[in-house]
Parts: structure tokens; sequence; C-alpha cells
């Protein structure tokens, strides 16, 4: 499948077939696209919980509106966010990089994020908010279809995983096979109304 269609035809399923199984294989290519995702400074600040336990899905569902996608679909994605990436011996995310340009980027990133706890924040969620999208755009890709999720209270999730400190949960993707088709697309703003030149 061509990225096009991919983009094209990726919706948010709420109903997934939950006697569905993915393959390891499946599951970690999808894991290993997921990874290639851009970040701020190559941060790589996203951290995924897969939630296979049963239990565990039902209680994370208990505390996310009871939506059935949770406990039904396939694969349960927890996304997180490290937003304390930038200070963890960043030099090994340039490991691969010539000595001058790991020291110039290295110091960079402290100079960018020290003391601006907002912009730490704020980097890490964009970073899993294109996490997100690869996931999707990949399952789709495989066959799969994809809900983008929050309507959750994620300070029980987080307990619920055992989130550690420093980390936030930014989003859930629930990942399977269909088992209706979705509704009509519910309108798209037109490109006139959405895109501007040069400012608003």
């Amino acid at each position: 499948m061509d990225v096009r269609t991919a983009i094209e035809t990726r919706r948010a399923i709420k109903q997934f077939d939950p006697g569905h199984v993915m393959t390891e294989q499946e599951i970690d290519a999808l894991m290993a696209l997921a990874v290639l995702s851009p970040t701020a400074f190559n941060l790589q600040h996203w951290r995924f919980v897969l939630v296979r336990n049963p239990a565990l899905r039902e209680a994370i569902r208990a505390v996310s509106w009871m939506q059935p996608q949770i406990t039904e679909a396939s694969l349960l994605v927890v996304i997180c966010a490290d937003v304390n990436a930038w200070q963890k011996e960043p030099e090994r995310y340039w490991r691969n990089a010539s000595a001058d340009v790991r020291e110039g980027v290295v110091a960079a990133i402290g100079e960018y994020y020290h003391g601006r706890p907002q912009t730490q924040r704020d980097e890490a969620m964009r970073s899993c908010g294109m996490a997100a999208q690869t996931l999707m755009l990949a399952a789709k890709e495989m066959g799969y279809d994809s809900c983008p999720m929050d309507l959750a209270d994620f300070d029980e999730v987080a307990k619920l995983i055992r989130l550690p400190e420093g980390h936030v949960v930014s989003m859930f993707v629930a990942l399977g096979k269909r088992v209706r088709e979705p509704w009509p697309r519910a309108g798209q703003l037109p490109l006139d109304e959405v895109v501007r030149v040069d400012g608003f």
C-alpha cells in the first residue's frame, strides 16, 4: 500500500474482532517502524507500553469511559513520554555522528531544555503524537486498523501501568481487525478555511 492510500483509508475504528491475535512478528515490525518516527534532537522521548494482560486491559477500560476498543483490539499501546530524556546521557542519541556534530548537538540540547519544563513536556508529547501516526499508518499498510484514543483518566492509567516519575501518558493506540465499516467521514473543513500563506 502506498502512503497516500494509507492516509486516505486510515480511520478511527471503534469495533475490533476480539478473537484476532496479532503475531509477534507483526508486533515487532510495527514497533520497529514506530521508533523511526521523528523526535526533537533525536531524543526518542516515547516509551511504548504494550498492554497484553486481560485484567489490566479491563482496569484501563474502567477508567477510560468504558471504551470497548481497549479490551477488544488485538493490541493496545499506551504511548508515554519521558520528559527528562534530554538529560539522560544525550550523547547516546548521537553516537553515530562525528564527534564535532555530537558535541555541538549535545550542547544545544542542554541549552534549549534546561530550566524549561513546559518545553520539555511539549516536545515529548509532540514526539508521541508523531509516533502514534507512524503506528497507525504502518498498521494500515499491514492490513490492520487503528484508533487513536484519549478520554481516559491518565493519572489512574499511570498508576495501573506503574509509570515512572518524570513520565506522562500521552495517548493510546488500539490496533486490530475491524468488524464493521467505519461511518462515512463526518466532514473535512475546506482547505481555504484551514490553510494560510505567510500568516493569518
